[in-house]
C-alpha cells in the first residue's frame, strides 16, 4: 500500500494514484518551529504572539467606586446621627460641675418608655437623676441639657433650694449651691406671689391652675418631667418655663469626647485670655497652647 503526502503541486496518492488540485502556496503550512527558508524570524514571533491569549487587567478603583465609597460612608453617618448617637456642645455654666462650658458630648438618641416587656436596653430608660437632651419648651430650634429630678405624677417641691419628692428631701450629690442673692422664687418652688424676671409667661399662667399645684407642691403631668439644673442657683430650667414632654427628648447623654478650654467664658462670648493682647496665653508658644487649648482629662470622660 501506498501512503504519501506530498505538499505543494504533487498529487496525493491513498492506497492508489489519484490527482489532486494543487494547494497554494501560500496556504501550506510549516511542519517545523525552525524559520522557512527566505522568511524573516520577526513573522515566527508575531504568530507565537497572537496565539497567547492577552492577560485579564482588573480596572482599579476609579472614580465612580469612590464615590459609592463616599456615598457609604454619607448614609452610615446620617443614621447614626439620626437614630444613635449625635454629639452637642455645652454653652452655658447651669450644668457645672458636671459639664462645663466647652463640653462635647456623645448623646444616646435610643430612649424609650419603660415598658413590658423590656425591649429596650437599660440606658433608654428615663430615671430619675438621669441627664436628657431636649427641645427648649419655649424655643424647640434650640437645645437644652438638664437633669430629671420630677417623674410622672410625682409631687415636687423645693425649700431653701433643695427637691423633695412626694415630702422627702432627695438625695444630690451632683448639685451645688453657690453664694448668690437671695430669691424666693427660685428656692421656694413653687411660690405663687410674684414671678421672678426671665419666667416664661404662658407656665407662671399655668402654675395656678389647682390641678397643677396644690399645698404648696406641683403635680408633674403624665409624659411629662421636670428638670433642674445642677448649678442650682444659676440655673433657667423647670421652675422657669415648665416641664419637659417625653416627645421632646432627644437623648441621655453619655460620654464628653472632647472639652474645649473655655472656662472663663460667658456663654457666646469668647475666653478672656483669647480676648486679651497682653495676656500669657498670646505671648505662649505654640506647645504650650496647644495644652491649654482644649481640658485633655476630661476626653472620653463617661457622664453619671
Amino acid at each position: 500500500m501506498n501512503l504519501a503526502v506530498r505538499s505543494g503541486s504533487e498529487s496525493t496518492q491513498l492506497g492508489g494514484q489519484m490527482n489532486a488540485e494543487p494547494l497554494p502556496e501560500e496556504t501550506a503550512l510549516p511542519t517545523s518551529s525552525a524559520p522557512m527558508e527566505g522568511e524573516p524570524a520577526a513573522n515566527l514571533s508575531a504568530v507565537a504572539t497572537d496565539a497567547t491569549v492577552p492577560a485579564v487587567k482588573h480596572p482599579g478603583p476609579g472614580l465612580l467606586q469612590a464615590c459609592q465609597s463616599l456615598v457609604n460612608i454619607i448614609v452610615v453617618a446620617l443614621f447614626i446621627i439620626t437614630f444613635t448617637v449625635q454629639p452637642f456642645r455645652i454653652p452655658s455654666a447651669s450644668m457645672e460641675p458636671t459639664l462645663l462650658v466647652g463640653d462635647f458630648l456623645l448623646v444616646n438618641k435610643q430612649v424609650g418608655p419603660e415598658v413590658e416587656p423590656h425591649i429596650y436596653p437599660p440606658t433608654s430608660v428615663i430615671h430619675r437623676g438621669d441627664l436628657i437632651v431636649f427641645h427648649y419648651p419655649v424655643d424647640a430650634a434650640l437645645h437644652l441639657v438638664k437633669r430629671v429630678v420630677g417623674l410622672p405624677g410625682d409631687h415636687v417641691r423645693l425649700h431653701d433650694g433643695h427637691a423633695y419628692i412626694d415630702g422627702r428631701a432627695l438625695s444630690e450629690p451632683y448639685a451645688v449651691f453657690r453664694p448668690s442673692v437671695t430669691d424666693s422664687y427660685r428656692d421656694e418652688f413653687p411660690r405663687l406671689v410674684s414671678a421672678a424676671p426671665g419666667v416664661d409667661s404662658r407656665w407662671w399662667i399655668e402654675m395656678h391652675s389647682p390641678s397643677l399645684v396644690s399645698n404648696g407642691e406641683l403635680t408633674v403631668p403624665p409624659d411629662s418631667y421636670f428638670v433642674l439644673g445642677d448649678n442650682r442657683n444659676d440655673s433657667e430650667d423647670s421652675r422657669y418655663w415648665g416641664f419637659v414632654p417625653r416627645g421632646a427628648i432627644v437623648g441621655k447623654p453619655f460620654l464628653v469626647y472632647f472639652s474645649l478650654n473655655d472656662s472663663g467664658a460667658e456663654p457666646g462670648q469668647a475666653s478672656a485670655a483669647a480676648l486679651s493682647d497682653s495676656g500669657a496665653a498670646h505671648h505662649a508658644g505654640p506647645a504650650e497652647s496647644l495644652a491649654g487649648f482644649a481640658r485633655w482629662d476630661r476626653a472620653l470622660h463617661i457622664l453619671r
